[in-house]
């Protein structure tokens, strides 16, 4: 049984245990891929988002999380920040194939490209990705 385990140092065995033995399992590949620019829709019926402005910056993640039982579009799409304070939703126009997207399984996220304040509006302009 020893056999099996030995390897001259080219083979699986040594791939997997790497320098000084030790266990190396190979990671999945995984990237990034932008698909779209757009923005925040909804922010100003966002209770407290005046306060939550300073703690939005540029290059933030977004989450994105599927809300098919919203009352006013079946393919709603939240955005929350990192801590889970909902911010708005993918503009109605925007969430078609995205919403798609989730429902297959697919993980989106977003980035803050540029945010200003309008009076007591906020405009978030984010960058769309899919994580594969």
């Amino acid at each position: 049984m020893g056999e099996l385990i030995k390897d001259g140092g080219g083979g699986l065995v040594s791939l997997l245990h790497g320098r000084g033995g030790k266990l190396m399992v190979p990671k999945p590949f995984a990237r990034d891929v932008f698909l779209f620019d757009t923005y925040v829709a909804g922010t100003g019926y966002v209770a407290g988002i005046e306060e939550l402005e300073p703690h939005l910056n540029i290059d933030d993640k977004l989450d994105f999380f599927r809300e098919p039982n919203n009352p006013h579009d079946a393919k709603a799409i939240v955005i929350k920040n990192v801590d889970g304070a909902k911010i708005g939703y993918v503009p109605k126009a925007d969430n078609v194939i995205f919403s798609r997207l989730m429902d297959a399984g697919k993980l989106l996220f977003a980035r803050i490209s540029k945010k200003e304040m309008r009076g007591n509006w906020l405009k978030i302009d984010i960058k769309v990705f899919l994580h594969e």
